[in-house]
Parts: structure tokens; C-alpha cells; sequence
């Protein structure tokens, strides 16, 4: 199997993860276990937007966020940020009762990942994209960090569902 077919495979797990989700009540999905500010709206919702924007920025293409997602998830000002950086209060901001709708943009923003990676020759993976690193940052080194961050916030999720059923 290519770099670029391996990606392409990869970029759906998150997805199809997340789509395997159970449905979540209301108070489930905007809960906060332990305290921590991140519910699991705002996992599946950052798993989405950071891959979202960052893609965006490597391709030079439009978010998907602008394909109907921004109106249809309603999470105002708050969800056109990205999560890095957000302070409890922020965080809390991220509420939704949509986890159908939450599911399906994590799953736009996986097709977009997995159609960008399926597009690049092996030549590509290797080329520094943000020098502002040390090391510098490839192509390959990015799309790992976007796919596995999200994995990592959709598997929390699972988690929490785990201890709510």
C-alpha cells in the first residue's frame, strides 16, 4: 500500500468511529465528567474543526465548516474557533444537542482529509509545510497530528459513553 492510500485509510477512523457512537442524551453529550471542561460535544466538535482549519490551511481550500455545518450546528461565535487554546469558559460555550449533526462534520472533515491525502504523490509527504518548528514540519508529520488528535478526542468520547450506559 502507497503513503498516500495508508492516509487516505487512516483519515476515515476517526468517522467511522465516531459514527459508531451511541446516541447520547442531551445531558450526556454536553456533561463534563469529573469536572473536566471538555464535554463530549466539545471533543467531537474540536475533533472536526482543528482537522477542518488545518486542512484548510494546507490546501488552500475552504473549511468544509462553510458547507452547511456552521448553520446547522448553531454553536455561534464559539464554533468558528478551533479549541487550542480555549479556557474552561470557552470550552463550556461548545453546547449542542446535535450529535448526529456534530458526527456528520467530523465525518466531512475525514472525507476532505482522506481525498487530500489520496491526491499527494510520495514526493509530497516529505516536504516542509511551517518551518517555525524545530524540527521543521512536514507534510506527513501534520497529518499524523490531525488524524491522531482526533482519534484521541472521539475515543473519550467513547469512554464517557462507556460510563454512562
Amino acid at each position: 500500500m502507497d503513503t498516500s492510500a495508508l492516509f487516505a485509510d487512516l483519515a476515515h477512523r476517526p468517522a467511522a468511529a465516531a459514527a459508531a457512537l451511541p446516541m447520547l442524551t442531551p445531558e450526556v453529550l454536553n456533561g463534563h465528567p469529573g469536572g473536566h471542561p471538555n464535554s463530549p460535544a466539545w471533543l467531537l466538535w474540536h475533533a472536526a474543526r482543528q482537522m477542518d482549519v488545518q486542512l484548510a490551511q494546507l490546501t488552500g481550500g475552504t473549511e468544509v465548516w462553510a458547507d452547511g455545518w456552521r448553520d446547522r450546528l448553531c454553536l455561534g461565535p464559539a464554533g468558528d474557533g478551533i479549541g487550542y487554546g480555549d479556557s474552561p469558559d470557552d470550552a463550556a460555550r461548545i453546547v449542542s444537542d446535535d450529535q448526529e449533526g456534530l458526527t456528520g462534520y467530523l465525518i466531512a472533515a475525514c472525507s476532505a482529509a482522506a481525498r487530500y491525502a489520496g491526491s499527494l504523490r510520495n514526493g509530497q509527504w516529505a516536504e516542509i509545510i511551517d518551518d517555525s518548528y524545530d524540527p521543521p514540519v512536514t507534510r506527513a508529520t501534520r497529518l499524523v497530528s490531525i488524524l491522531y488528535d482526533a482519534a484521541q478526542h472521539v475515543g473519550q468520547v467513547a469512554y464517557v459513553a462507556g460510563m454512562s450506559s
